[in-house]
């Protein structure tokens, strides 16, 4: 097809450029982010009410990178239909299932601090040549929530004093910790998720069918593994490991996490 010059100007290797535009519900999300991170800092209104927004809506945008950074790495790797879909608009709305990618992780945070895989996109792995490529898809959404837990924990590296917006940073703590516990869940060798999926394409015939049998039951068998006492214990270890090791105060987290529970009271 033959395009004149403003027509291509607004496409993109064949696609339209506002399928790469931010997307209302997204911008609303960073926005609620950005305030409740001031009402925090500045301890006006309920402080307790901002840094239950503040970790929320944090955590609602970090998933939303998370799977934007999928998408653009599939886009670039040859999958055109991920930005068709609107997976490239940061739109949480447009991921496989909002119960399973918006509602159960938040109540996930809310309930157990624990920072589950949320919403999926749909990557169309035939126009994707390549092993290395398909494992850097689906490596880059967990990569993200590396990245966001290293700027999280980057200000208490750094020296910050954080008596005096004590509030503001235990909620910066508590999102770190979550990150860290995304960026673990994630990275995990289960069949089904992004750990599985970094595989993958490397495993033998044999192993792959395998993988393909127990790949829906993935987030049920890490449920599962999470449930357990001795397991979860382990995993949560883990992460106070991970966390003393790139600076994140452990004990910060749990006072965030604590103090986002507003109706607690």
């Amino acid at each position: 097809m033959d395009f004149d010059r403003p027509e291509r100007d607004r496409l993109v290797l064949g696609v339209p450029r506002a399928a790469f535009r931010p997307s209302p519900i997204f911008l609303a999300l960073l926005a609620l982010f950005v305030v409740s991170g001031i009402l925090g800092w500045r301890g006006t209104g309920n402080v307790r009410l901002s840094v239950f927004l503040f970790v929320v809506s944090g955590w609602l945008v970090s998933l939303c990178l998370h799977e934007y950074a999928h998408a653009v790495v599939a886009f670039r790797a040859g999958d055109r239909t991920v930005a068709h879909r609107g997976y490239l608009t940061l739109n949480p709305l447009k991921y496989s299932h909002p119960l399973l990618s918006i509602v159960f992780p938040v109540l996930a945070v809310l309930l157990g601090g624990i920072g589950l895989p949320g919403g999926a996109v749909w990557v169309d792995r035939h126009a994707i040549p390549g092993r290395l490529r398909h494992t850097l898809v689906s490596f880059a959404g967990p990569a993200t929530n590396v990245v966001f837990a290293l700027v999280l924990a980057a200000p208490f590296v750094l020296g910050v004093d954080p008596y005096g917006h004590i509030e503001f940073w235990f909620g910066v703590a508590a999102l770190g910790f979550l990150q860290l516990t995304a960026s673990l869940l994630n990275l995990l060798p289960v069949p089904g998720l992004d750990g599985g999926n970094i595989i993958e394409p490397w495993l033998s015939p044999q192993w792959r069918r395998m993988y393909d049998l127990f790949a829906p039951y993935g987030f049920l068998l890490l449920v599962a593994l999470l449930w357990n006492p001795r397991l979860g214990g382990w995993f949560f270890d883990g992460v106070d490991a991970l966390a003393d090791l790139i600076g994140l105060p452990p004990d910060f987290a749990a006072y965030g996490l604590r103090l986002m529970r507003f109706w607690e009271g």
